[in-house]
Protein backbone atom coordinates (compact mmCIF):
# COMPACT_ATOMS: atom_id res chain seq x y z
CA UNK A 1 0.00 0.00 0.00
CA UNK A 2 1.66 3.44 -1.36
CA UNK A 3 1.51 6.55 1.00
CA UNK A 4 -1.35 8.54 2.07
CA UNK A 5 -2.57 10.54 -1.08
CA UNK A 6 -1.25 14.05 0.62
CA UNK A 7 1.95 12.61 1.40
CA UNK A 8 2.62 11.37 -2.25
CA UNK A 9 1.34 14.68 -3.03
CA UNK A 10 4.14 16.86 -1.40
CA UNK A 11 7.20 14.44 -2.44
CA UNK A 12 6.53 14.50 -5.59
CA UNK A 13 6.50 17.96 -5.76
CA UNK A 14 9.73 18.08 -3.70
CA UNK A 15 11.21 15.30 -5.93
CA UNK A 16 10.66 17.52 -8.89
CA UNK A 17 12.60 20.66 -7.67
CA UNK A 18 15.16 18.48 -6.33
CA UNK A 19 16.07 16.93 -10.18
CA UNK A 20 15.66 20.22 -11.63
CA UNK A 21 18.21 21.51 -9.00
CA UNK A 22 20.94 18.12 -9.75
CA UNK A 23 20.47 18.94 -13.37
CA UNK A 24 21.12 22.47 -12.95
CA UNK A 25 24.32 22.04 -10.67
CA UNK A 26 25.44 19.05 -13.25
CA UNK A 27 25.25 21.46 -15.99
CA UNK A 28 27.22 24.81 -14.01
CA UNK A 29 29.88 21.95 -13.44
CA UNK A 30 30.42 21.13 -16.66
CA UNK A 31 30.64 24.53 -17.72
CA UNK A 32 33.20 25.59 -15.01
CA UNK A 33 35.44 22.96 -16.68
CA UNK A 34 34.99 20.58 -13.70
CA UNK A 35 35.26 16.52 -14.04
CA UNK A 36 32.31 14.88 -15.69
CA UNK A 37 29.40 14.59 -13.34
CA UNK A 38 29.22 11.33 -11.08
CA UNK A 39 27.51 8.07 -12.82
CA UNK A 40 24.68 8.79 -10.05
CA UNK A 41 24.49 12.69 -10.60
CA UNK A 42 23.77 11.64 -14.15
CA UNK A 43 21.27 8.94 -13.40
CA UNK A 44 19.22 10.88 -11.15
CA UNK A 45 16.06 11.74 -13.36
CA UNK A 46 16.42 7.41 -13.53
CA UNK A 47 15.41 7.52 -9.95
CA UNK A 48 19.29 5.83 -9.18
CA UNK A 49 19.28 5.32 -5.41
CA UNK A 50 22.21 6.71 -3.24
CA UNK A 51 24.80 5.02 -0.80
CA UNK A 52 26.65 6.95 1.14
CA UNK A 53 26.07 10.63 -0.42
CA UNK A 54 25.90 12.66 2.49
CA UNK A 55 29.59 13.82 2.72
CA UNK A 56 30.40 14.40 -1.13
CA UNK A 57 31.14 17.72 -2.05
CA UNK A 58 30.08 17.86 -5.16
CA UNK A 59 26.60 16.92 -4.88
CA UNK A 60 24.40 19.87 -4.46
CA UNK A 61 23.16 21.00 -1.03
CA UNK A 62 19.30 21.75 -0.19
CA UNK A 63 18.54 23.21 2.56
CA UNK A 64 14.50 23.93 3.86
CA UNK A 65 13.43 26.94 5.66
CA UNK A 66 11.65 25.52 8.68
CA UNK A 67 9.37 27.46 11.07
CA UNK A 68 7.50 24.39 12.79
CA UNK A 69 4.59 25.08 11.40
CA UNK A 70 2.72 22.22 8.77
CA UNK A 71 3.76 23.93 5.82
CA UNK A 72 7.50 24.14 6.35
CA UNK A 73 7.50 20.61 8.55
CA UNK A 74 5.48 18.48 5.50
CA UNK A 75 8.11 20.61 3.52
CA UNK A 76 11.23 18.87 5.60
CA UNK A 77 9.74 15.58 5.85
CA UNK A 78 9.04 15.38 1.83
CA UNK A 79 13.05 16.87 1.75
CA UNK A 80 14.32 13.89 3.53
CA UNK A 81 12.46 11.19 2.35
CA UNK A 82 13.34 12.14 -1.73
CA UNK A 83 16.67 12.98 -0.72
CA UNK A 84 17.77 9.73 0.68
CA UNK A 85 16.81 8.74 -2.92
CA UNK A 86 18.77 11.00 -5.05
CA UNK A 87 22.23 12.36 -5.23
CA UNK A 88 22.01 15.53 -3.74
CA UNK A 89 22.53 16.57 0.26
CA UNK A 90 19.72 17.89 2.43
CA UNK A 91 19.56 20.11 5.56
CA UNK A 92 17.56 22.55 7.05
CA UNK A 93 17.68 25.95 8.84
CA UNK A 94 15.01 27.88 11.25
CA UNK A 95 14.97 31.25 12.20
CA UNK A 96 14.62 32.59 15.59
CA UNK A 97 12.37 36.17 15.41
CA UNK A 98 12.70 36.76 19.15
CA UNK A 99 9.22 38.05 18.40
CA UNK A 100 7.74 35.92 21.31
CA UNK A 101 8.37 34.37 24.19
CA UNK A 102 10.17 31.21 24.74
CA UNK A 103 10.66 31.60 20.38
CA UNK A 104 14.52 30.46 21.28
CA UNK A 105 13.19 26.95 23.12
CA UNK A 106 10.91 26.47 20.21
CA UNK A 107 14.00 27.24 17.62
CA UNK A 108 15.78 24.52 19.03
CA UNK A 109 12.74 21.92 19.26
CA UNK A 110 12.69 22.68 15.19
CA UNK A 111 16.49 21.78 14.86
CA UNK A 112 16.13 19.10 16.74
CA UNK A 113 13.07 17.77 14.44
CA UNK A 114 15.16 19.08 11.70
CA UNK A 115 18.51 16.60 12.66
CA UNK A 116 15.81 13.73 13.71
CA UNK A 117 14.86 13.20 10.14
CA UNK A 118 19.00 13.01 9.26
CA UNK A 119 18.81 16.38 7.76
CA UNK A 120 22.41 18.00 8.28
CA UNK A 121 23.69 20.61 8.18
CA UNK A 122 21.13 21.92 10.63
CA UNK A 123 20.95 25.41 12.11
CA UNK A 124 18.88 27.68 14.71
CA UNK A 125 19.46 31.05 13.50
CA UNK A 126 18.72 34.08 15.61
CA UNK A 127 17.82 37.25 14.06
CA UNK A 128 16.73 41.42 15.53
CA UNK A 129 13.45 42.55 13.56
CA UNK A 130 13.47 46.01 12.88
CA UNK A 131 10.91 48.25 12.27
CA UNK A 132 11.15 49.37 8.77
CA UNK A 133 8.14 48.74 6.36
CA UNK A 134 6.53 47.74 9.41
CA UNK A 135 6.37 44.47 11.32
CA UNK A 136 5.33 41.97 8.97
CA UNK A 137 8.37 43.68 6.19
CA UNK A 138 10.91 43.91 8.79
CA UNK A 139 10.49 40.13 9.97
CA UNK A 140 10.48 38.91 6.27
CA UNK A 141 13.65 41.39 5.49
CA UNK A 142 15.43 39.78 8.72
CA UNK A 143 14.62 35.88 7.90
CA UNK A 144 15.90 36.25 4.18
CA UNK A 145 18.76 37.71 5.19
CA UNK A 146 19.47 35.18 7.80
CA UNK A 147 18.75 32.37 4.88
CA UNK A 148 20.90 34.00 2.59
CA UNK A 149 23.87 34.25 4.99
CA UNK A 150 22.60 30.09 5.82
CA UNK A 151 22.43 29.56 1.83
CA UNK A 152 25.89 31.15 1.71
CA UNK A 153 28.01 29.75 4.59
CA UNK A 154 27.00 26.12 3.47
CA UNK A 155 27.50 26.91 0.14
CA UNK A 156 23.34 25.85 -0.69
CA UNK A 157 22.41 25.56 -4.53
CA UNK A 158 18.80 25.72 -3.19
CA UNK A 159 16.80 26.61 -0.13
CA UNK A 160 13.07 25.26 -0.23
CA UNK A 161 10.22 27.37 0.93
CA UNK A 162 6.75 25.75 1.96
CA UNK A 163 4.73 28.77 0.66
CA UNK A 164 0.91 26.97 -0.72
CA UNK A 165 -1.10 27.97 -3.39
CA UNK A 166 -2.97 30.00 -0.54
CA UNK A 167 -0.24 31.76 0.63
CA UNK A 168 0.04 32.58 -2.89
CA UNK A 169 -3.48 33.97 -3.32
CA UNK A 170 -2.82 36.23 0.05
CA UNK A 171 -0.31 37.58 -2.17
CA UNK A 172 -1.91 38.47 -4.77
CA UNK A 173 -5.12 40.00 -2.88
CA UNK A 174 -1.99 42.40 -1.07
CA UNK A 175 -0.85 43.39 -4.12
CA UNK A 176 -4.66 44.52 -5.38
CA UNK A 177 -5.06 46.44 -2.33
CA UNK A 178 -2.06 48.36 -2.72
CA UNK A 179 -2.85 49.10 -6.39
CA UNK A 180 0.61 48.00 -7.05
CA UNK A 181 1.56 46.41 -10.76
CA UNK A 182 1.44 43.48 -12.48
CA UNK A 183 4.86 42.44 -11.63
CA UNK A 184 3.10 42.17 -7.73
CA UNK A 185 -0.39 40.84 -8.79
CA UNK A 186 2.09 37.62 -9.99
CA UNK A 187 2.44 36.94 -6.67
CA UNK A 188 5.53 34.37 -5.72
CA UNK A 189 8.15 32.92 -7.96
CA UNK A 190 8.13 29.11 -8.42
CA UNK A 191 12.32 30.07 -8.12
CA UNK A 192 13.70 33.70 -6.80
CA UNK A 193 16.93 35.19 -5.50
CA UNK A 194 20.43 34.85 -6.44
CA UNK A 195 20.89 32.58 -8.93
CA UNK A 196 16.88 31.07 -8.72
CA UNK A 197 18.57 30.29 -4.77
CA UNK A 198 15.02 30.06 -3.25
CA UNK A 199 12.74 26.99 -4.18
CA UNK A 200 8.95 26.72 -3.74
CA UNK A 201 7.78 23.54 -4.32
CA UNK A 202 4.00 23.69 -2.81
CA UNK A 203 2.26 26.55 -4.66
CA UNK A 204 0.07 24.26 -6.52
CA UNK A 205 -0.86 22.56 -3.69
CA UNK A 206 -3.21 23.83 -0.85
CA UNK A 207 -2.37 24.62 2.77
CA UNK A 208 -4.66 21.77 3.85
CA UNK A 209 -2.95 19.19 1.86
CA UNK A 210 0.38 20.01 3.97
CA UNK A 211 -1.54 19.56 7.05
CA UNK A 212 -2.80 16.24 6.65
CA UNK A 213 0.85 15.37 5.17
CA UNK A 214 1.78 16.11 8.78
CA UNK A 215 -1.12 14.55 10.24
CA UNK A 216 -0.63 11.19 7.83
CA UNK A 217 2.87 11.20 9.46
CA UNK A 218 2.32 11.86 12.57
CA UNK A 219 4.40 15.20 12.68
CA UNK A 220 4.10 17.43 15.12
CA UNK A 221 3.44 21.10 14.03
CA UNK A 222 3.25 24.14 15.17
CA UNK A 223 0.45 27.03 15.00
CA UNK A 224 2.16 30.37 15.09
CA UNK A 225 0.06 32.74 16.59
CA UNK A 226 0.76 35.68 14.74
CA UNK A 227 -1.23 33.83 12.02
CA UNK A 228 -4.25 34.42 13.55
CA UNK A 229 -3.58 37.58 15.20
CA UNK A 230 -5.90 40.51 13.31
CA UNK A 231 -3.16 43.00 14.48
CA UNK A 232 -1.58 41.77 11.18
CA UNK A 233 -2.45 42.28 8.01
CA UNK A 234 -1.90 38.90 6.08
CA UNK A 235 -3.86 37.42 8.98
CA UNK A 236 -6.90 39.56 8.77
CA UNK A 237 -6.70 38.70 4.84
CA UNK A 238 -6.62 34.93 5.30
CA UNK A 239 -9.29 34.49 8.27
CA UNK A 240 -11.41 37.22 6.67
CA UNK A 241 -10.99 38.77 3.89
CA UNK A 242 -10.79 35.28 1.81
CA UNK A 243 -13.61 33.50 3.64
CA UNK A 244 -15.83 36.41 2.97
CA UNK A 245 -14.45 36.42 -0.79
CA UNK A 246 -15.33 32.79 -1.19
CA UNK A 247 -18.73 33.28 0.49
CA UNK A 248 -19.58 35.99 -2.23
CA UNK A 249 -18.05 34.16 -4.92
CA UNK A 250 -18.21 30.99 -4.01
CA UNK A 251 -15.71 28.02 -4.03
CA UNK A 252 -12.31 28.33 -6.26
CA UNK A 253 -11.78 31.88 -5.79
CA UNK A 254 -7.96 30.77 -3.84
CA UNK A 255 -7.67 28.58 -7.17
CA UNK A 256 -8.31 32.00 -9.71
CA UNK A 257 -6.18 34.11 -7.64
CA UNK A 258 -3.25 31.43 -8.01
CA UNK A 259 -4.39 30.88 -11.99
CA UNK A 260 -3.76 34.72 -12.13
CA UNK A 261 -0.49 35.02 -10.79
CA UNK A 262 0.73 33.06 -13.30
CA UNK A 263 -0.93 34.39 -16.12
CA UNK A 264 0.28 38.05 -14.69
CA UNK A 265 3.99 36.40 -14.35
CA UNK A 266 4.32 35.89 -17.46
CA UNK A 267 2.85 39.03 -18.82
CA UNK A 268 5.40 40.67 -17.03
CA UNK A 269 8.53 38.32 -17.84
CA UNK A 270 7.24 39.75 -21.80
CA UNK A 271 6.85 43.48 -20.69
CA UNK A 272 10.26 43.43 -18.83
CA UNK A 273 11.85 41.81 -22.26
CA UNK A 274 10.20 44.11 -24.01
CA UNK A 275 11.84 47.07 -21.88
CA UNK A 276 15.23 45.72 -21.63
CA UNK A 277 15.50 46.22 -25.48
CA UNK A 278 13.81 49.26 -25.49
CA UNK A 279 16.02 50.60 -22.90
CA UNK A 280 18.86 50.41 -25.02
CA UNK A 281 17.23 51.87 -28.13
CA UNK A 282 16.19 55.28 -26.54
CA UNK A 283 19.51 56.54 -25.24
CA UNK A 284 21.47 58.71 -27.77
CA UNK A 285 25.22 58.22 -28.40
CA UNK A 286 26.39 59.73 -24.78
CA UNK A 287 23.79 57.11 -23.50
CA UNK A 288 21.47 59.60 -22.19
CA UNK A 289 17.11 59.19 -22.28
CA UNK A 290 15.88 60.80 -25.43
CA UNK A 291 11.99 62.37 -24.38
CA UNK A 292 11.28 61.94 -27.92
CA UNK A 293 11.75 58.18 -28.03
CA UNK A 294 10.47 57.38 -24.49
CA UNK A 295 7.36 59.27 -25.48
CA UNK A 296 6.68 56.71 -28.38
CA UNK A 297 6.30 53.65 -25.82
CA UNK A 298 3.77 52.26 -24.46
CA UNK A 299 2.88 53.46 -21.00
CA UNK A 300 3.85 49.78 -19.49
CA UNK A 301 7.30 50.39 -21.04
CA UNK A 302 8.41 53.49 -20.73
CA UNK A 303 7.68 53.23 -17.16
CA UNK A 304 9.90 50.11 -16.59
CA UNK A 305 12.44 51.93 -18.68
CA UNK A 306 12.67 54.45 -16.11
CA UNK A 307 12.11 52.37 -13.10
CA UNK A 308 15.07 51.07 -14.16
CA UNK A 309 17.29 53.67 -15.40
CA UNK A 310 16.10 55.02 -11.26
CA UNK A 311 17.47 52.00 -9.73
CA UNK A 312 20.87 51.72 -11.87
CA UNK A 313 21.42 55.89 -10.74
CA UNK A 314 21.00 54.33 -6.89
CA UNK A 315 17.61 54.45 -5.62
CA UNK A 316 16.87 51.07 -3.94
CA UNK A 317 14.49 49.28 -5.62
CA UNK A 318 11.91 48.50 -2.26
CA UNK A 319 11.87 51.91 -1.76
CA UNK A 320 10.44 52.89 -5.53
CA UNK A 321 7.02 53.04 -5.86
CA UNK A 322 4.57 53.63 -8.49
CA UNK A 323 4.10 57.30 -7.42
CA UNK A 324 7.74 57.87 -7.92
CA UNK A 325 7.46 56.47 -11.76
CA UNK A 326 4.68 58.43 -12.46
CA UNK A 327 6.28 61.66 -11.46
CA UNK A 328 9.19 61.01 -13.75
CA UNK A 329 7.03 59.49 -16.80
CA UNK A 330 5.19 63.03 -16.76
CA UNK A 331 8.64 65.22 -17.32
CA UNK A 332 8.09 62.86 -20.70
CA UNK A 333 4.14 62.82 -21.07
CA UNK A 334 3.13 66.15 -19.34
CA UNK A 335 5.93 68.65 -19.94
CA UNK A 336 5.77 72.24 -18.63
CA UNK A 337 9.28 73.54 -17.29
CA UNK A 338 8.87 71.29 -13.77
CA UNK A 339 11.50 71.09 -11.23
CA UNK A 340 13.81 68.22 -10.59
CA UNK A 341 11.73 65.03 -8.98
CA UNK A 342 13.92 63.90 -5.66
CA UNK A 343 13.45 59.74 -5.31
CA UNK A 344 14.63 57.48 -2.56
CA UNK A 345 18.46 57.15 -2.54
CA UNK A 346 19.15 60.76 -3.41
CA UNK A 347 18.52 60.21 -6.14
CA UNK A 348 16.76 63.02 -9.04
CA UNK A 349 15.38 62.71 -12.22
CA UNK A 350 15.06 66.16 -14.53
CA UNK A 351 14.51 67.07 -18.04
CA UNK A 352 17.29 68.79 -20.02
CA UNK A 353 17.38 69.85 -23.36
CA UNK A 354 14.98 66.88 -24.79
CA UNK A 355 16.98 64.09 -22.84
CA UNK A 356 15.55 62.88 -19.05
CA UNK A 357 18.87 63.12 -16.88
CA UNK A 358 18.38 60.44 -13.78
CA UNK A 359 21.15 61.05 -11.44
CA UNK A 360 22.74 60.59 -7.85
CA UNK A 361 21.79 64.72 -6.54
Amino acid sequence: MGPHPAVAAIRLAVRRVLHDVIAEHAEQTERAGHAAPHPELAQAGAGSRRGALPDRPDTPLVLVACSGGADSMALASALAFEARKLPVRAGGITVDHGLQDGSDTRASEVAARLAAMDLGPVEAVAVHVGREGGPEAAARDARYAALDAAAERHGAAAVLLGHTRDDQAETVLLGLARGSGIRSLSGMAAASGPAGRYRRPFLQLDRQTARTACLAQSLPVWDDPHNIDPAYTRSRLRHEGLPALEKALGKGVVEALARTAQLSRDDADALDTWAAEAGRDVRDDAGRLECAKLYALPPAVRRRVLRRAAIDAGSPAGSLFARHIEEVDRLVTGWRGQQAINLPGRVEALRQGGRLVIRQS
